[in-house]
């Protein structure tokens, strides 16, 4: 089953200049905090309402969202669209693998692998730096290591003359 392909290229990076032919729509975000899994009863049939119980597999994995980088940038909708996967997860985990295509589409929604995280442009804070040259090979590190390092002239005393 396909997934839904690569994000769009940023406008100003597009080799042609067509216009969007759909105006962007600019939203006000407001962060929100991550909810816990709910207890709930489920229609068991004749026999009446059992309660739901979770996974401990999947327990472990809404705590592994709830703590992950990119949870910093969810709002309320996102937590419901990820609480819906959670149920599609704990069937998954109950022995339903029919539900695994659908479950590898919507964590990928939020940039569950490296691939997903490349595919929607999202970056770890540590690589930003590294590729600004603020890691240990940039600025003050590469001038210590290169300190000792003298240029020698030809036609300098003492220095040995070229192929001699």
């Amino acid at each position: 089953m396909a997934g839904t392909g690569p994000a769009p290229k940023d406008p100003s990076r597009r080799a042609r200049r067509n216009k969007d032919l759909q105006p962007q729509t600019i939203l006000r975000f407001e962060r929100a905090e991550a909810p816990e899994l709910p207890d709930f009863r489920i229609n068991a049939g004749e026999d009446g309402l059992v309660e739901f119980v979770w996974p401990e597999r999947t327990c472990e994995w809404w705590e592994t969202w709830k703590a992950s980088p990119q949870a910093e940038h969810f709002s309320s909708t996102d937590w419901e669209f990820l609480l819906d996967t959670a149920l599609i997860h704990a069937k998954v985990w109950s022995g339903d693998a029919s539900a695994a295509p659908e479950l590898r589409l919507r964590v990928a929604k939020f940039g569950a692998t490296m691939e997903d995280r490349a595919r929607l442009r999202m970056q770890f804070a540590q690589a930003d730096q590294a590729d600004a040259g603020q890691g240990s090979s940039g600025g003050p590190a590469a001038r210590e290591r290169y300190a000792k390092i003298r240029m020698i002239r030809p036609d300098q005393p003492g220095t040995a003359e070229p192929g001699g």
